[in-house]
């Protein structure tokens, strides 16, 4: 329905013949849809995220908005394995143990110390059954 509907991005009437919709009530001028970040034109070619009204390209999306490792603090991929403890999610080769630095492997028992993994060989016998296991 060009003509009836208000820009998203410039807040202006849409009387182009082509306009875009990215949810059900935003619809944006072809120019006006862009990354808030980096200003990426966003269109049919590229995929397009949303957060509080606002266009993101994937790349700033993930970056701003994605879950981030416990320890390198770098976003993840789709394709990436990932350990989890508690809250925490890690890279699997940043599952490491925070004293002597050996890598955490699945079944491995650990104790999660504030922000420190550590391996049972550092932290000892867990406290009341408190240790966790292996990837989920």
């Amino acid at each position: 329905r060009p003509g009836l509907a208000l820009c998203a991005g410039c807040g202006g009437r849409i009387q182009d013949p082509f306009l875009l919709r990215v949810s059900p009530d935003l619809e944006w001028h072809v120019a006006c849809l862009k990354c808030a970040e980096c200003g990426q034109p966003l269109d049919e070619t590229c995929t397009c995220f949303l957060r509080d009204g606002k266009a993101y390209c994937k790349r700033d999306y993930s970056r701003l908005f994605g879950i981030k490792c416990a320890q390198c603090r770098a976003a993840f991929s789709s394709s990436d394995l990932v350990m989890r403890a508690r809250d925490h999610v890690y890279h699997l080769e940043c599952f490491r143990c925070a004293a002597c630095g050996r890598q955490l492997l699945p079944g491995d028992q650990f104790c999660l110390r504030e922000r420190d993994l550590l391996c049972r060989a550092d932290h000892g016998p867990p406290p009341d059954g408190a240790a966790a296991r292996g990837p989920r």
